[in-house]
């Protein structure tokens, strides 16, 4: 079948939209199938830095279409915006399509956002403020509009008057006459890429041609499964691809998780493996371990092997790809988690983090030379290969690519890797 669907294996930030821009000159479709705007994909193509927000990696090498899917939540003027710097940087967008059943997110989401976050204190989540999660809340609520409803904007008017008076009880300042304007205006830009997503895929799929779905944030951030209530308002997870987008199960031919060869986290939250030294620091610096998005410093520490196990698990994995191994470049030692030390027994793995336990770390001979002219697994040196090899090992799932610098060409493809149209050697 011909779906192929790349997740986050971590917290987010793993490095998805450049394996999903590798893989994407081999598809017809990419298709984005959940969160909004605050999930930054950084794809480097040549001497150019493209940081995305919403649209689909595929995007800058031609995908035929690039597909925003009904499980996303779009704010209609950072689209706009979005789409105004692809133009200017000769990128076509003509091709990317917001599905009519997408949730918008609105001004006075983004007013709740911060002051949600505000009100915990020393209790914050570290949300980035962008509106996702009160979005998400009104579509579960049945009060939200739809990309689909500015095709009626005196609809949009009347929603959005009526829930601005009700914000307005509550001490919120919204003014709603300034957010229909603005919505008419960004409207004139976003209609024309709005559709119905669901048959563009269903006719892709019957056509046996290649679909790439996207992911965003990681699966440690999922709603349900992530490590609650440290987590996004959206489903992160392979599953919901097909709730995302519109599509059954038995579509689906390969899984691939993305996670760094360390790990990184944004915001508060569990993190057994953090390092809060001088290596952690040297990570964050060398990997320039930055927000797309916010530029907040992003949390560091050795991968964790055990919660990868958990991830394979959740998303049915059936391959991984691991990025930034250069990174790792030059250090003399590098550690592995396999386990947890004084853990509860008989819960889910969100609840063991919660408990703070302490580490099992497997450690590892570094390597000196640099991995970053590496185009074949077997020329990457010896010690990376054997933490490569044990990495997988410990996660249980093969390893199909190793990226060791932010171009395309730095990525390494080993033998069986699914959509492998740019395979460099094994």
């Amino acid at each position: 079948m011909p779906v192929t669907l790349v997740v986050g294996a971590q917290w987010g930030d793993e490095g998805k939209g450049r394996i999903v821009d590798f893989l994407a000159a081999g598809a017809d479709i990419v298709a984005r199938y959940g969160g909004g705007p605050n999930a930054g994909h950084t794809v480097q193509v040549g001497e150019k830095t493209y940081k995305l927000r919403i649209v689909p990696s595929g995007v800058l090498v031609g995908a035929k279409d690039c597909i925003i899917g009904p499980g996303t939540a779009v704010s209609p003027s950072q689209f706009v915006q979005e789409l105004a710097t692809l133009e200017a940087n000769g990128v076509d967008v003509s091709r990317v399509w917001v599905s009519d059943l997408a949730h918008l997110i609105l001004p006075y989401h983004v007013e709740l956002d911060k002051a949600a976050e505000q009100a915990r204190g020393d209790a914050a989540l570290g949300t980035t403020g962008n509106g996702i999660g009160p979005a998400y809340v009104d579509r579960v609520a049945r009060r939200g509009l739809r990309a689909g409803d500015l095709r009626d904007m005196r609809k949009c008017a009347q929603a959005i008057g009526s829930r601005c008076a009700e914000l307005e009880r509550t001490g919120l300042a919204v003014n709603a006459a300034d957010i229909v304007a603005r919505l008419e205006e960004d409207a004139r830009v976003v209609l024309p890429h709005v559709c119905d997503t669901v048959a563009l895929v269903d006719d892709a799929l019957r056509a046996g041609k290649r679909v790439i779905a996207e992911g965003a944030q990681g699966s440690l951030l999922d709603v349900t499964f992530g490590t609650y209530p440290y987590v996004t308002a959206s489903v992160t997870i392979a599953s919901g691809a097909g709730a995302g987008l519109g599509f059954g199960p038995t579509t689906v031919d390969a899984v691939v998780g993305v996670a760094k060869a360390y790990a990184t986290r944004v915001g508060a939250g569990p993190f057994p493996t953090e390092l809060s030294d001088a290596t952690g620091e040297r990570l964050r610096e060398r990997g320039r371990e930055y927000g797309t998005v916010t530029g907040r410093p992003r949390r560091c520490g050795w991968i964790d092997a055990a919660a990868l196990r958990y991830v394979a698990a959740i998303n049915g994995l059936t391959h991984l790809a691991i990025t930034k191994l250069d990174v790792l470049d030059g250090l003399s030692e590098v550690s592995m988690g396999v386990g947890y030390e004084n853990a509860p027994q008989d819960v889910s793995l969100p609840f063991v983090m919660a408990a703070n336990p302490k580490p099992v770390l497997r450690r590892f001979s570094g390597w000196a030379s640099s991995t970053e002219h590496a185009r074949t697994y077997g020329s990457l040196p010896t010690q990376a290969r054997m933490y490569l090899d044990a990495l997988a090992i410990e996660v249980g799932v093969p390893l199909a690519y190793v990226s060791v610098g932010p171009e395309r060409s730095q990525i390494i493809v080993r033998k069986g890797a699914p959509a492998a149209a740019l395979a460099t050697g094994a």
